[in-house]
């Protein structure tokens, strides 16, 4: 919807009622700062309140209670004093805008309080669905009209909206300009996301940065052509390895697996999040407690590379990777030095002798070449 509208620094405040739920959403531009889904739709309330299309006073007042009582958590975080313009989206809003609009009950393109009451009235005058003749109002629109309007009405009661402007943007064209933005890095939504999380758990930025350079220039060194996506998520994974550490030390990396799992982050799909969630368990530890993805060659690559990055950032400190190899034949993963290497840094030596063995027992081998 951000998409569709003129670029401006208003807080708005978005509404979009579906037929199962409706989703309310605070924010500026391309940036939300709250979001929030409730379970109350214009397909539930009108199959509910109206189940054979019988519009009646009782019938609107009882979906509007309704409707509030699900929508009351709302208050505190969308208050009035909180956005600047309210706007509404996709099927329920665009049918009211549309009849509104053509009965000039609202200016076009505006829902007003007084026009959404008087559309109220027009319902129950009507009596029933079947009865409703009103221009703008498409047939498909007519057998959930009344849930609809009633949850509508609910909204700007209790969020002290007097006009809603109807936003042409909904959820088709956002998966469109997603999947643009998706091929070029400087505008992807994930890698704000990541940022956003970065500094929700007070991540070392510096140490993340560092990390994630290292594994990346491994894995394009190593993976075969096309794979600039694989090394996006390598490079996500790296500098959210440490987002545990704010739960515990101890066993950090589960902490941050299953944050990833469970957290809302824009732009991300489930298996996308999984996917980053199993490489930061992975980046520690045994690996064989993996599972399933290690039957991906291309997965099991990221890892090595991410954990070859953290063995070589020890101490936190910059590598030194001048002449630093590493290989991968598609089973085998070799990493090498140049000579006098693994005398001046025998720690990182040391941990990537060691790797060897946490290998052991997955359908890969990790194969140290270093002098």
């Amino acid at each position: 919807m951000a998409r569709l509208l003129p670029q401006s620094d208003e807080r708005r405040l978005v509404v979009d009622i579906g037929g199962r739920s409706t989703e309310i959403i605070l924010g500026r531009q391309f940036t939300p700062s709250a979001v929030a889904s409730f379970r109350v739709g214009s397909v539930a309330w009108s199959t509910r309140y109206f189940p054979d299309g019988q519009f009646t006073p009782r019938a609107f007042e009882a979906a509007e209670v309704a409707a509030k009582a699900v929508l009351d958590e709302a208050l505190d975080t969308y208050q009035r004093n909180t956005w600047d313009v309210a706007y509404g989206s996709s099927g329920t809003v665009g049918a009211v805008g549309d009849v509104l609009a053509a009965a000039g009950a609202s200016p076009e393109g505006r829902i007003t309080r007084k026009g959404l009451d008087w559309l109220r009235d027009q319902l129950i005058a009507a009596r029933g669905a079947d009865r409703v003749r009103l221009t703008g109002l498409k047939e498909d629109r007519r057998a959930v009209i009344g849930g609809g309007v009633s949850v509508l009405c609910a909204i700007f009661s209790l969020l002290d909206i007097d006009e809603m402007l109807v936003a042409q943007g909904a959820l088709r064209q956002g998966a469109l300009y997603d999947l643009l933005d998706r091929e070029q890095p400087q505008t992807d939504l994930r890698s704000s996301t990541v940022r956003g999380l970065m500094q929700r758990f007070a991540v070392d930025e510096l140490h993340a940065q560092r990390v994630a350079q290292i594994a990346t220039q491994l894995f394009t060194l190593a993976a075969p052509e096309g794979s600039e996506r694989a090394a996006r998520k390598l490079d996500w994974a790296a500098r959210l390895h440490e987002i545990g550490q704010r739960i515990s030390h101890s066993g950090y990396q589960r902490h941050g697996a299953y944050i990833l799992d469970q957290t809302d982050a824009a732009g991300f799909a489930l298996p996308e999040l999984h996917h980053l969630s199993q490489l930061v368990l992975g980046h520690r530890g045994k690996v064989h407690k993996i599972g399933l993805e290690l039957s991906d060659a291309q997965f099991a690559l990221q890892l090595m590379c991410l954990r070859t990055a953290i063995a070589l950032c020890h101490a936190r400190r910059e590598p030194d990777t001048r002449g630093f190899m590493l290989r991968f034949d598609g089973v085998r993963c070799v990493v090498s030095s140049r000579e006098g290497w693994a005398e001046s840094y025998p720690q990182s030596a040391h941990l990537l002798e060691e790797e060897c063995y946490c290998w052991q027992k997955t359908p890969w081998e990790f194969v140290t070449e270093l002098r």
